[in-house]
């Protein structure tokens, strides 16, 4: 797994948002590098350093048809089954536990702030394991947001060995992965749906009619929206990783360019290691 160059993000972010505006007109090279001010040039540079590949191919992996492709792929795969278990995973080393009342009441939260190739991060913790990461370039509308989730905790600026193996998941080969564990409060419901994500392979998609079904609830897809859409551990919790049935990449949390470049990112690693 190649290692981004993160200070290039909002470079491509603005790319991709000028494509994704105007993916009627199927913008090329020339075209979206004029937008961004950059020679078409130095745009390949961006996205070699950044995802390992050129515009042209992140591009193919972030298209309607190439997210049908995947989902056409996996519809007879369940989350639980050998198609998927042989696949990488954030089952394989995340555990959820859940955060009781008591524990939500008197809360000491650790955080700090860092980049990864999806923008800045800001990751909080507990004695017992990740109970926040956002994405926000404003660290402190950031730090007013983890707190407004949290309002009766207190609250410490501090990086430590919780969140720093945590945040290897943006850098690290996942074969070497540390165990991650995550201490986090949600309705039963919503805690089955989140934990339903981390069975979803790195580099694949599923959809929240997919998920509902897996969950015996096949009637409850707008309700796996909801509880994706209160998940408070991007990434790690991989709601990026879910897409309508129709393959459009909308409903993120931390916004669809960014949600798009995830899922583009994840393919060009998948295509390298191949």
């Amino acid at each position: 797994m190649k290692n981004s160059d993160d200070s290039h993000y909002p470079k491509v972010a603005e790319a991709i948002t000028f494509i994704k505006t105007h993916f009627k007109q199927q913008p090329n090279l020339n075209e979206i590098a004029k937008n961004s001010a950059y020679s078409p040039a130095n745009l390949q540079c961006i996205f070699s350093d950044w995802a390992g590949t050129s515009p042209k191919k992140f591009l193919q992996y972030t298209s309607v048809e190439y997210a049908k492709r995947l989902l056409l792929e996996n519809n007879q795969a369940t989350l639980f089954d050998e198609k998927y278990s042989n696949a990488i995973s954030l089952r394989d080393f995340v555990h959820i536990d859940e955060m009781t009342h008591s524990e939500y009441k008197n809360l000491q939260i650790e955080y700090s702030f860092t980049s990864s190739p999806f923008g800045n991060v800001i990751i909080g913790s507990t004695a017992k394991g990740i109970c926040y990461l956002a994405f926000e370039e404003d660290n402190e509308k950031a730090l007013s947001e983890l707190k407004n989730k949290f309002p009766n905790a207190s609250f410490q600026e501090q990086s430590n060995v919780i969140q720093q193996n945590a945040l290897q998941i943006f850098q690290c080969d996942w074969t070497n992965l540390p165990k991650i564990k995550l201490h986090i409060k949600g309705t039963d419901f919503q805690l089955k749906v989140w934990e339903s994500l981390l069975g979803i392979p790195f580099g694949k998609l599923s959809t929240y009619g997919k998920i509902a079904q897996e969950l015996n609830n096949p009637n409850a897809s707008r309700a796996v929206g909801t509880a994706i859409g209160n998940n408070p551990i991007a990434f790690l919790i991989p709601c990026h990783r879910v897409v309508q049935s129709t393959g459009r990449f909308e409903g993120y949390r931390w916004g669809t360019t960014r949600k798009t470049a995830m899922i583009g990112w994840e393919q060009v690693q998948i295509h390298q290691d191949i």
